[in-house]
């Protein structure tokens, strides 16, 4: 039997140990003593630990903010890092998030591209590498992290109280490999001054806004020419309705990774600029507008910038009314040629004027390893000789992950080119053959890396 055949021969044994992951609820709860991240995390955790036990690995619980299974002798580590936590489900789902369900090649379900399938793919490269008998002169350890979608505190603990990796890569981006990561900064839009009684939209900051229900007061023939604006939107449905001196709007759009918003439609951004559109005459919504737009590009805060590793982009993930204020997430994500420091200078008078203003709160510098270092031709090597595709070369992304937590390591996988998995969006998925061939890459990855 060649690999490719014991790898298939294991196919429906990894579906079933991934759903034992998926159909737990893993997104940020309130900690507890011995649960740093929530119950579902750690629930996640200790499943995750219990499969690499059946499959023979050593496992460590590292207090619940992530744990590790490992094989292998030596003081070199070969490390493979990924997450168990989850954004929440949101969205309009066809299937059960939280079940694994089969259609065809497609498997749905909350995680299965981000990350708990690569999670496991891992796990099955280290185990068929293992039974090969191939000599391992480096200890190889899978980190499965708690805390990746909501800061990565996972990192941080293991960081503090394990060993340095010599080299590695985290499975939760795409092929060929990801040699560059953007920064980012974050946001938040505030103002007292509206008129809009109420206004929510989105779930996570991280993603474009994919809903919004929105109430304002009813002026003479407001509801009309706000019909006409809705019509032009794009969105994919919208529903007026007035009475009582009210008008309510609900817009859908549609959900994508804060890291290419452009691939989404963002519905308060939608709303806002209907609403400007048709009259509405409101101190945020001028703001909004001027400073945010629908445009994803960052001009408004005079951050619209591109290098050769590609551009700014700016997401607006979720829009708020609470105790008598209107706010909105703003996600940026910055070329790696451009500091933290020159993108606040860039924005600088940009942040805030009679209408509103906008709070910075978390700054992360970019990441890049050049083009010819050993871990990216290592990691590139292994993906070209599997797929044989040599058409498609390393990547700098917009999206972030433990690379930029963890010394020694990039992203690798498992998001094939041109392909969306719809990940932080609903029905979210794998497809079986690309999880095989994921699990080949993996092992080639790692024999790739146990040279250098």
């Amino acid at each position: 039997m060649d690999i490719k055949e014991k790898i298939h021969s294991l196919s429906e044994d990894l579906l079933k140990n991934i759903e034992r992951l998926v159909v737990i609820n893993s997104q940020l709860g309130t900690p507890a003593e011995g649960m740093p991240f929530g119950p579902g995390p750690a629930k996640a955790l200790d499943e995750a630990l219990s499969i690499a036990r059946e499959l023979g690995f050593k496992t460590v619980n590292l207090d619940h903010y992530c744990g590790y299974a490992e094989m292998g002798e030596g003081d070199d580590i070969v490390g493979i890092a990924g997450h168990l936590d989850i954004v929440p489900a949101g969205g309009d789902w066809t299937y059960d998030p939280f079940a694994l369900t089969r259609k065809g090649d497609y498997v749905y379900g909350r995680g299965t591209t981000d990350d708990k399938g690569p999670v496991l793919e891992a796990l099955y490269a280290m185990k068929l590498l293992r039974d090969s008998g191939i000599r391992l002169n480096k200890r190889v350890r899978l980190i499965m992290g708690c805390n990746e979608e909501t800061g990565s505190r996972c990192m941080q603990h293991y960081n503090k109280v394990a060993e340095e990796l010599s080299c590695g890569f985290t499975p939760d981006a795409n092929f060929p490999c990801i040699h560059g990561e953007k920064g980012q900064v974050t946001m938040t839009a505030h103002s007292q001054n509206t008129r809009i009684i109420s206004m929510n939209g989105g779930f996570v900051f991280n993603a474009v806004c994919d809903f919004c229900t929105t109430v304002i007061p009813a002026e003479d023939g407001l509801k009309e020419k706000l019909e006409a604006a809705f019509s032009e939107s794009g969105l994919i449905q919208y529903h007026l309705h007035e009475s009582d001196g009210l008008i309510q709007i609900d817009a859908k759009g549609v959900s994508a990774h804060a890291s290419m918003p452009a691939l989404g439609v963002n519905a308060a951004g939608v709303t806002f600029a209907c609403l400007a559109k048709a009259g509405f005459e409101d101190d945020f919504v001028r703001f909004y507008n001027s400073h945010i737009g629908t445009a994803c590009d960052g001009s408004g805060l005079d951050l619209k910038f591109q290098d050769a590793y590609g551009d700014l982009t700016l997401c607006n993930g979720i829009v708020k009314t609470e105790n008598g204020e209107i706010s909105c997430t703003i996600d940026i994500r910055f070329p790696v040629t451009l500091s933290t420091e020159q993108i606040c200078t860039m924005c600088q008078n940009r942040l805030e004027d009679s209408d509103g203003y906008i709070e910075i709160q978390n700054l992360t510098e970019p990441l890049f390893f050049p083009r010819e270092s050993p871990l990216v031709e290592a990691l590139y090597k292994a993906y070209t000789d599997v797929t044989g595709d040599t058409a498609n070369e390393p990547l700098v992304i917009g999206g972030g992950t433990y690379a930029k937590s963890l010394k020694n390591i990039i992203a690798f996988g498992p998001e094939k080119p041109g392909m969306d998995y719809h990940i932080h969006g609903a029905d979210e998925f794998l497809l079986v053959p690309e999880m095989e061939e994921a699990v080949l890459i993996y092992m080639e990855a790692i024999k790739n890396l146990l040279a250098i």
